[in-house]
């Protein structure tokens, strides 16, 4: 701690103070000076309030240098060692000492039967663990939320970039099935396919909205933190979620306006020069009937939302490791990189790797996950498949144009048009649903602020539905009706 306080030369006086303060206030008790005792109490109250807010400074140092389990663990030590010694000063002044006694032997017995309870411990280092990888979440989660004009149609762009190529990847994954590999090399064959689709977007500048929710999700529990403090403090919560909202409807909708006309012209490109359709008449009735809605489309859909979840935790994971090791640091000095790229691109590949570790981690573990876990899951006698919204889509356009204008008067084809929104619903409601969660309990958010946010976050709906759609037309900021 004392390394990251470092930086903060005032950070480290408060516990240089410490040890004198305690001398004094020994030495004012013990001549029984009850002016002076009270005197030195009050110094150091001030000087453990100061210990404290010294949390600020290491919580800087970890946001910029990556963020360690252990020192996350010295800090709760250190502001419930302040919190204890705050205990004996009320017990050493209290007027009626006996019910201040009561109170710290209950608190004293409570912190014993934590420190023995298993339960405890495994809650108290799922807590650790999960404000390693929100924190690292909510830095990459700022870029996939719109909040002026000029954004929203730049998500837009980028939406119908991820689109195109998830279309090719499509066109991938009906090649890969009529190969019909072994189970285990047609998973990892699925999965290479899915993670080279979406470095491509990432590397072509686009984006693919089912990657949004899980990366969104801390960003939005890390605006929760004040919001007891003012009205204003929650009302720029509301403002956000109605700027997270927009981004998400806006990214699902630029990925399905590409993924649909792209499909259809590559199915009508093979039909002029080969004189067949890219998939066959069985394998498009194939996808008609298990995309429906009336079938376990819904909870394939909502698997596939745990595992967008899993992978933005494995991606957070990734870029903490990155940057708690220095390895943008040892990029750019290494001398044998230097030998072979010169000073200068070797800091450029440095600062390129620092920038897009986080998104190319989460393309490759992401679309392994959706490869691989199918198949382990089949292998395993589990009815488990993948229902990714984007994917899906392109998959039943490639159906209607196999099976001609007598699809639209089939029941099974409506009943997947419909199953649409239900799957980008559960693939974007279940991911961010578990990451928020992961996000409040790492940030201990209390029970009585999360229902005072709903209230909220309903009344600026209501008050305001427009602004939850659409930007304004100038390009600033947007603001939702005042709760």
């Amino acid at each position: 701690l004392r390394h990251r306080l470092a930086q903060e030369p005032s950070a480290l006086k408060p516990f240089e103070q410490l040890p004198a303060a305690l001398v004094q206030l020994r030495q004012a008790s013990d001549t029984f000076d009850a002016l002076a005792t009270q005197q030195a109490t009050n110094y150091l109250r001030a000087l453990l309030d100061e210990c404290r807010r010294a949390e600020d400074h290491v919580n800087a140092h970890l946001d910029e240098n990556g963020i360690s389990v252990n020192v996350i663990f010295l800090m709760d030590q250190l502001t419930e060692r302040t919190q204890r010694m705050d205990m004996l000063l009320n017990l050493l002044n209290a007027p009626n000492p006996d019910r201040e006694f009561i109170h710290v032997i209950l608190q004293l017995s409570q912190g014993g039967r934590s420190r023995r309870s298993v339960r405890s411990l495994f809650t108290h280092h799922y807590a650790l663990l999960a404000r390693k990888t929100a924190q690292r979440q909510a830095d990459t989660g700022d870029h996939y939320i719109s909040r002026t004009r000029s954004e929203y149609f730049e998500l837009l762009r980028k939406a119908l970039v991820g689109g195109s190529v998830i279309a090719l990847t499509t066109g991938v994954k009906f090649s890969l099935s009529a190969m019909s590999l072994p189970l285990f090399w047609g998973g990892m064959a699925g999965g290479l396919n899915y993670a080279l689709s979406f470095v491509a977007v990432h590397l072509l500048g686009g984006t693919v909205a089912t990657k949004q929710p899980a990366m969104t999700a801390p960003l939005m529990a890390g605006k929760l933190v004040d919001i007891h403090d003012s009205d204003d403090t929650l009302q720029d919560f509301v403002d956000e979620v109605a700027h997270l909202l927009r981004s998400q409807i806006v990214g699902i909708v630029g990925n399905l306006l590409a993924v649909i006309p792209v499909v259809g012209l590559a199915q009508l490109i093979a039909l002029n020069v080969t004189g067949k359709p890219l998939i066959s008449s069985e394998t498009a009735h194939h996808v008609l009937n298990t995309h429906s809605l009336l079938g376990p489309t819904v909870f394939y859909a909502a698997f596939t939302g745990i595992l967008l979840f899993i992978g933005s935790l494995i991606a957070g994971w990734v870029e903490n490791w990155f940057v708690l090791h220095r390895l943008d640091s040892a990029m750019a000095w290494n001398p044998r990189i230097q030998a072979w790229l010169g000073a200068l691109r070797a800091q450029r590949m440095s600062r390129w790797w620092r920038q897009n570790i986080s998104a190319l981690a989460s393309s490759v573990v992401l679309g392994m996950l959706l490869g691989v876990v199918p198949a382990m899951a089949s292998f395993l006698g589990l009815p488990l498949e993948v229902r990714h919204v984007t994917l899906a889509t392109g998959q039943i356009t490639a159906a209607m144009v196999t099976q001609g204008w007598a699809v639209f008067f089939k029941p099974e084809f409506w009943a997947c048009v419909a199953a649409i929104p239900a799957i980008g619903a559960f693939n974007l409601g279940i991911s961010f649903w578990l990451a928020f969660r992961l996000a409040l309990r790492a940030r201990k958010i209390r029970v009585q602020d999360r229902k005072r946010v709903r209230r909220a976050v309903w009344r600026g709906l209501l008050k305001n539905p427009l602004a939850w759609l659409m930007p304004p037309r100038n390009d600033t900021v947007p603001k939702t009706q005042r709760a």
